[in-house]
């Protein structure tokens, strides 16, 4: 090798070695950027205290609520990702609200609701519900059972105005729902019954939407589970055992821990610090007019006119079908303090659970993100 190409092979030596270190400070600062997220997840051990929930064939459900429960948590706390939170983590009576409440103050990534079923026949199996619209008369009879708890808690009249949870036309009344969340609720739910279904062999009730009332406190994906029905002297034994716990609370935990997983894989982005530099040298290109601003005010299967006394006088809602699903939407703005302004409006209507959602040429993106580009 002469002296020429020995020159040349140093500088390509050189580049490479270069090139090989420029690519690791980029993967570390990237690395450096997205520490690993910690999930919180609340788990929530139905009923309580005076309220025992149902007694189907002399088994307890908030007994057996309880234990499942505790399975659950103790499971998902081996994992170092995971941050676990009862709603009760003793035979104590907790409001449906105060359950909604833990999850919202904690920032839950997901709130898991455990219940166990009763019917008049000798009905069985798993199933697990998302907040929706009521499915049918029989889905319908179980969110009043469910809600019916609301009657024990104290000023119960002030906390739930105008609703009768022993009422149909109440529970009907809830159909325009505030779901921000509803694809990742029921992907969660499918994961819980795909598990109970394929490995634990139950009979499958399938994934429904119902209004319960617990789910409708929280502002994050939820799902309300109906391990089986105590009402049935089998899958009563079944539940009130610790065989049967153990593979119900492990099925459970096994279905969040996937549902983790794939969190994990969807939020993963890569960025640097070149990469922010490049943003931060550009010239400010991006129209604010991209930006849109909207205040959901409901979702749920129903066509409903836009006509403002559909909406308690608010004007100019918006009606946006997604799947088989309607999105109901009011202040489209392209200015962050005017949608709060149109947040606060809905809220005097009655509309408690609004909250704003923002979109980039169409796509659907974080507030924050939002902000950030105004």
């Amino acid at each position: 090798m002469n002296f020429l190409q020995m020159h040349k092979f140093i500088i390509k030596v050189k580049k490479s070695f270069f090139l090989v270190f420029y690519i690791s400070i980029f993967l570390s600062s990237s690395t450096l950027v997205f520490a690993q997220k910690n999930y919180t997840i609340v788990i929530d051990a139905g009923h309580g205290g005076k309220d025992s929930g149902n007694l189907g064939s002399g088994f307890v459900e908030k007994e057996i609520a309880l234990k499942v429960a505790k399975i659950v948590g103790e499971d998902l706390e081996k994992n170092k990702d995971i941050r676990v939170i009862y709603t009760r983590s003793q035979d104590v009576f907790i409001d449906l609200w105060k359950r909604g409440d833990i999850a919202n103050s904690a920032k839950a990534d997901l709130f898991v609701s455990i219940h166990c079923d009763s019917h008049t026949s000798n009905a069985y199996g798993a199933g697990t519900f998302v907040l929706g619209l009521r499915g049918n008369k029989k889905n319908l009879e179980i969110a009043k059972r469910e809600n019916a708890v609301i009657l024990l808690e104290d000023n119960y009249k002030e906390k739930y105005i105008g609703f009768d949870p022993n009422s149909a036309e109440s529970v009907i009344g809830l159909s325009l729902l505030q779901e921000e969340n509803l694809d990742k609720s029921l992907e969660m739910a499918s994961i819980i019954q795909s598990n109970f279904t394929n490995k634990l062999h139950r009979l499958d009730r399938k994934v429904k939407q119902d209004n319960f009332q617990v789910l409708r406190e929280t502002i994050m994906p939820s799902v309300l589970v109906e391990l089986g029905f105590l009402t049935n002297r089998t899958e009563g034994r079944y539940l009130d055992s610790a065989l049967g716990q153990q593979q119900m609370g492990g099925a459970i935990a096994s279905a969040i821990e996937s549902y983790i997983d794939h969190l994990k894989l969807n939020t993963v982005k890569v960025k640097s610090f070149e990469i922010s530099k490049v943003k931060e040298s550009k010239n400010d290109t991006e129209s604010k007019n991209d930006i849109e601003y909207k205040v959901q005010l409901a979702s749920g299967r129903s066509f409903i006119s836009t006509e403002s006394y559909n909406f308690k006088g608010l004007k100019d809602v918006e009606r946006v079908e997604v799947g088989n699903y309607y999105k109901y939407y009011y202040g489209n703005t392209s200015h962050y303090k005017d949608v709060q302004e149109s947040l606060n409006t809905a809220k005097s209507k009655g509309y408690t659970s609004a909250f704003i959602v923002a979109f980039k040429k169409g796509e659907k993106i974080s507030v924050n993100e939002a902000v950030k580009m105004e």
